[in-house]
């Protein structure tokens, strides 16, 4: 197994080995095997191959991909051909592998899987980093990930240039609307997660007369929902550098330049991890 690939809370060789156990059907009566590889390749026949882009991408999970080969083929001989992070031009190769074909056409489907999704990540983020344009905001993530894949998918905002916000509900407090309406009030919902002794305190707000109740009850991080860039600026204004400001919903590549110059520190998009499509990625025989 790959060890140089290593992300807090993700477990590298249980998500290989249950990815592969889903696609072989191990949990069926006559699963645990590929009947197509089985039945078509030789026991004793080798692959060689070229895994390649059909469009330009930001490559994410090229290690992944390779964890998956070896799993099934100890002895592969592979070689990646870029770093995650890397911008490739369509046609671009980015890993070579050679072994046992059984194994590497078995493992094929889970290692394109997962680079083409989090390559798709990796892109759309740096789109929009790019779509920024020359400012000091930073581009943020949100939690809207596909349940079990979040370690990565946020790996994959990294590796687009992006930033990560929360990982969770543990690891900072962010209070919207929902909270705010049980627990009367902007104010009275940041003091009560001041009180339990949470440090890191994210308070939504939609209105500028929000914005003194939330400071003055200590938040750290304000969340301006849905404001268009004249608002946004107004409310940046209204901070003055009490706290950290980031602008949150209905960011589009169009409007996130405007947006991103209204002084705010952050921009969050929940798209990146929400809806990026997959990037188009093949492995293709090859006489290596």
């Amino acid at each position: 197994m790959t060890a140089a690939f290593a992300l807090p809370g993700f477990d590298l060789d249980r998500f290989v080995r249950e990815t592969l156990a889903e696609d072989l059907g191990e949990c069926f009566p006559d699963g645990g095997h590929d009947v197509t590889s089985e039945s078509v390749i030789p026991a004793g026949a080798r692959f060689s191959g070229v895994m390649d882009t059909r469009e330009a991408i930001v490559v994410a999970g090229l290690p992944l991909a390779e964890a998956f080969f070896r799993a099934l083929d100890p002895g592969a001989e592979i070689a990646p051909l870029v770093d995650d992070g890397a911008r490739v031009a369509a046609g671009g190769e980015l890993l070579r592998v050679s072994g046992q074909a059984r194994a590497l056409l078995t493992a094929e489907r889970s290692a394109l899987n997962i680079i083409q999704h989090l390559s798709g990540i990796a892109t759309l983020t740096r789109r929009y980093v790019d779509a920024m344009g020359e400012t000091t905001a930073r581009l943020l993530d949100t939690r809207k990930t596909i349940p079990g894949l979040r370690v990565l998918e946020k790996y994959a905002v990294r590796m687009g240039g992006g930033h990560n916000h929360r990982m969770g509900l543990w690891d900072a407090a962010m209070i919207k609307d929902n909270h705010v309406a049980v627990a009367g009030g902007v104010g009275e919902a940041v003091r009560r997660a001041r009180a339990a002794g949470v440090a890191r305190i994210i308070c939504e707000v939609d209105r500028l007369d929000q914005i003194e109740p939330a400071l003055a009850a200590g938040a750290t991080h304000l969340l301006l929902d849905n404001m268009d860039p004249a608002l946004l600026r107004e409310a940046v204004a209204k901070v003055a550098g009490r706290a950290e400001t980031e602008a949150s919903g209905g960011v589009t590549l169009e409007t996130i330049a405007a947006i991103a110059a209204s002084g705010v520190d952050y921009v969050s998009v929940g798209r990146l991890t929400q809806s990026a499509p997959a990037v188009d990625i093949g492995l293709d025989f090859a006489l290596l």
